[in-house]
């Protein structure tokens, strides 16, 4: 029988092509993004069901579940894939920009994992794939928003293996590095600095240094990552993806709490 995999925020980047990965092995694929109707390519393809879902909105969230084990009969894979990044001083960030940056990137994925755990532990069976970053694991100035929900992310998930691996359920953490995608478009939110001009001289050095920081366009390899996770059948928990990724955590590992702040200030410019 198929295996089934659904994929939050499938609409663009790892996610979209996740799903064609998945898609070209052979397995069913749920496809669940925010504006369906927009969405062209997938739609294209055999045994892709393409839904909406919001991680935001929990009706949208057992509806997709739903409709995709009334397609599938079940779900064996869920990847967490929605989420973007809150970037700016802690200071000028407003409640709501604040709560929205915890309900996408951590309250949305919990509410997306509650939704497929009856099914998974009726059958005995699942993975469950938590889309990360290197940001889990190391820290970048004036992304503190973001850093917090990643490492909550992190820690959610290796705590879950306690509890759900006697049920034959497997938790996975995908890290990615800096890769070429809609992240630092419409996935990046940054706040206004416009009152707190004493931060501003700073900021600019970082963004700055965002803009020159060496992004990989192969996006494919987080796939692979994905489909390793989804498939290898072991219990290894990470899975980091891309050369700064891996560099960077290996300094984290090398380094003590003071020497790994000042080097990142300096490739910061801050």
């Amino acid at each position: 029988m198929k295996k089934t995999v659904l994929i939050t925020g499938a609409s663009s980047g790892f996610g979209k092509v996740a799903a064609k990965l998945f898609n070209n092995r052979g397995w069913n694929v749920i496809a669940t993004m925010r504006s369906p109707e927009k969405e062209t390519e997938l739609s294209a393809l055999s045994d892709v069901l393409i839904t909406k879902l919001d991680v935001t909105d929990k009706q949208t969230i057992q509806n997709a579940v739903a409709a995709g084990i009334e397609k599938f009969g079940k779900i064996d894979v869920l990847v967490n894939n929605a989420g973007y990044g809150a970037l700016g001083a802690l200071e000028a960030a407003t409640e709501e920009e604040v709560k929205r940056q915890f309900d996408v990137n951590l309250f949305g994925l919990i509410a997306m994992t509650k939704a497929v755990l009856p099914g998974m532990r009726q059958q005995k069976a699942g993975t469950i794939i938590n889309i990360s970053s290197v940001g889990g694991r190391v820290t970048f100035p004036f992304s503190s928003l973001y850093h917090a929900t990643k490492f909550a992310v992190e820690g959610l998930t290796e705590s879950l293996q306690y509890e759900l691996n006697p049920f034959g359920i497997g938790l996975k953490i995908v890290e990615p590095g800096g890769y070429k995608t809609e992240f630092a478009g419409r996935s990046m939110a940054l706040f206004g600095l416009d009152n707190f001009a004493d931060y501003q001289p700073a900021f600019g050095k970082f963004t700055a240094m965002l803009d020159q920081w060496p992004m990989s366009e192969n996006i494919g390899e987080v796939a692979d990552a994905i489909y390793e996770a989804a498939t290898d059948g072991t219990e290894k928990l990470r899975y980091p993806v891309g050369h700064d990724a891996a560099q960077l955590i290996e300094a984290r590992k090398q380094m003590d709490d003071v020497d790994f702040k000042k080097m990142m200030a300096a490739q910061t410019g801050i």
